[in-house]
């Protein structure tokens, strides 16, 4: 990268809760944050009620907000924190914050209502179309920049984040807000998951032996063991060196490989090592001292993902993680929650490993941490983040 980008802004919501220290604090702790819900028939991770309540009072200071998805504000609730954290004064700054799914539980409600009545709600369309995430957190924070919404699968936020790199680094302007947003746990989406045979089942999968529904990157699991998350991550980001600088992006990649079918990822993981290799750089890759991975929770998601980290650093892996074990999947917000994760650790040099699984030696320093994701499509981005 011709310079680099410091984060000054990092916000989220999420199951662990709204707080560094409420988030920090959970990952400390060896529990998950997931539970089995009757109504869906399938482990999910929800917000907490903290971040609940944040959502409904989001909903009683604006009327427009009593129509909007939880989508959107969920991106308002940490694009605000996020703005307050970077210290930004005015608006002149751009915005690309997507969504796997966008508004599903409007879309979903919207939908009953006209299967039963053949008519919708004026506000059917305009509440339930992708790009008013980004336009309603415009409106939210006053902001006079580009709007931008997008889907690009589970690699969405990481791609709102390259696609604001790349406006920071054209001289454009100086300041973006990049994020991911996600609230799909809905009776639809879990039935599409539950049709992949993505979603494990309660029978055999949770006790007291095995507390965990979800075993992402535990290799000797014989089903998948995907479960679904909600929340948003949003960072600021700006162009250069500067003091209030949370961490430094130093690299990015990305990369798409060729489908074999709608949901394929090679067995070797080609698109990782393309876009691994591309956000190391002239970095030698012994100097990569964690991975958060995308690690979804699947069979062959997770041993394809290994498979790219063992040819890139020759099985002289660096520690590996995820938070997947923990919040769960949340799809387009999953990316900047990952990241998250890596600015954490290494603001308390401090590693979260994950408690089912034998670690080599933590690392006394962390300075260099490379996060990754891949979505639907076989499309992987890589960011290298910095002490």
């Amino acid at each position: 990268m011709k310079t680099p980008i410091a984060i000054t802004g990092l916000a989220s919501l999420s199951p662990l809760g709204v707080t560094h220290k409420e988030q920090w604090d959970a990952y400390m702790q060896s529990s998950t944050a997931m539970s089995w819900d009757d109504t869906l028939q399938a482990p999910v991770s929800r917000i907490t009620k903290e971040a609940s309540a944040i959502i409904d009072t989001l909903r009683a200071e604006n009327s427009h907000y009593k129509k909007l998805d939880n989508s959107v504000l969920y991106a308002i609730a940490a694009a605000r924190e996020a703005i307050i954290q970077s210290g930004w004064k005015d608006g002149d700054f751009g915005i690309n914050i997507g969504s796997s799914r966008g508004a599903t539980q409007l879309f979903e409600s919207y939908y009953d209502a006209f299967a039963k009545t053949k008519t919708t709600s004026t506000h059917a369309s305009p509440s339930t179309t992708l790009g008013n995430i980004a336009s309603w957190v415009a409106q939210d924070i006053q902001s006079t920049g580009p709007e931008i919404s997008h889907s690009i699968t589970c690699s969405t936020a990481l791609h709102a984040l390259l696609n604001g790199v790349a406006w920071l680094q054209s001289g454009m302007t100086t300041k973006f807000l990049v994020g991911g947003s996600e609230a799909a746990l809905t009776p639809f989406t879990i039935a599409q998951m539950k049709a992949m045979k993505l979603v494990p089942t309660k029978v055999g999968i949770h006790s007291k032996e095995n507390p965990y529904f979800c075993k992402a990157l535990d290799l000797s699991k014989r089903s998948n063991s995907m479960v679904l998350g909600e929340g948003s991550g949003v960072a600021c980001l700006e162009l250069g060196r500067k003091e209030h600088a949370l961490a430094y992006i130093s690299g990015v990649g990305y990369a798409t490989e060729r489908l074999t079918h709608a949901v394929s990822l090679s067995a070797n993981g080609t698109c990782f090592q393309k876009s691994m290799r591309m956000a190391i750089g002239d970095l030698d890759p012994s100097e990569i001292d964690a991975i958060v991975m995308h690690a979804p929770g699947t069979v062959k998601g997770d041993q394809s993902e290994i498979e790219a980290i063992n040819t890139i650093f020759c099985n002289k892996t660096p520690l590996l993680t995820t938070n997947k074990w923990k919040i769960g999947h949340t799809f387009g917000a999953s990316g900047l929650l990952s990241l998250k994760l890596a600015v954490q650790m290494l603001q308390h040099q401090t590693y979260v490993g994950i408690p089912y699984l034998e670690e080599k030696t933590r690392p006394q320093k962390l300075h260099n941490i490379l996060v990754n994701a891949v979505g639907f499509g076989g499309n992987a981005v890589s960011v290298l983040v910095s002490k």
